[in-house]
């Protein structure tokens, strides 16, 4: 989404968000709150039962296992920052400030995951950290990619940007956000970083006039230049 921000092929087996009932989505969404919490692999399906106040029998009723639960979950997520961001870039803002309206949106659901969440995606759930990826990066190439265009119209942005190229630079980027030997979490917060790579992105690719707005939406926004 990114990290934002952006966020799926039906590979599990089960249907789409929009088609599970009400007690599935109860399921993935407290599922999901709790390895927001404490992340994935200290977290047992045990836990994810008394969490919900159900017998692991009734939990066994809509997943497989814990690893199709937390497949799940990342779906899920992916939808709704998609959903989410999608939301953003239709109310009509100039390109800086949608840009900015989705790096802060990245940034709060950055600042609410736990720290090990990426780490035990990659090493213990594979196929949900392929889909995350995977899904993730085509979103904010995508998002990065439209905005882009957008800017060059509304004459905030050069006109003579490499957009390909461009959007695969900011993913490269993006990913440094998670890079925790690079960005240890005693030391820095989502927030910041996101926001850093927000400034920096705009400007390397605003033109004179998106320059001089972007100088007047840092001051709003933050008391530091």
């Amino acid at each position: 989404m990114v990290g934002i921000v952006s966020v799926v092929p039906i590979v599990l087996g089960l249907h789409p968000a929009s088609e599970m009932s009400d007690r599935e989505q109860q399921i993935i969404d407290q599922a999901h709150k709790v390895f927001m919490r404490l992340g994935i692999r200290s977290v047992n399906m045990d836990d994810i039962a008394q969490h919900l106040r159900i017998s692991k029998k009734t939990l066994y009723q809509f997943v497989k296992d814990k690893n199709d639960l937390v497949q799940r979950v990342v779906k899920c997520t992916c939808e709704h920052h998609r959903t989410s961001i999608n939301a953003i870039c239709e109310r009509g803002l100039n390109a800086i400030d949608e840009h900015f309206e989705i790096a802060s949106f990245i940034a709060s659901q950055l600042g609410q995951m736990h720290p090990s969440i990426h780490f035990d995606l990659q090493k213990y759930h594979a196929e949900a950290w392929d889909m995350l990826e995977r899904t993730e990066k085509e979103d904010i190439y995508g998002c990065v990619t439209r905005n882009m265009e957008k800017g060059i119209r509304e004459g905030l942005y050069r006109d003579d940007l490499n957009i390909p190229v461009l959007a695969k630079i900011y993913i490269a980027r993006f990913d440094a956000v998670f890079d925790g030997e690079l960005f240890p979490g005693t030391e820095y917060k989502f927030q910041d970083i996101i926001w850093e790579l927000y400034r920096y992105h705009i400007r390397g690719i605003a033109s004179e006039k998106g320059l001089k707005y972007l100088a007047k939406k840092v001051k709003k926004e933050r008391t530091h230049p």
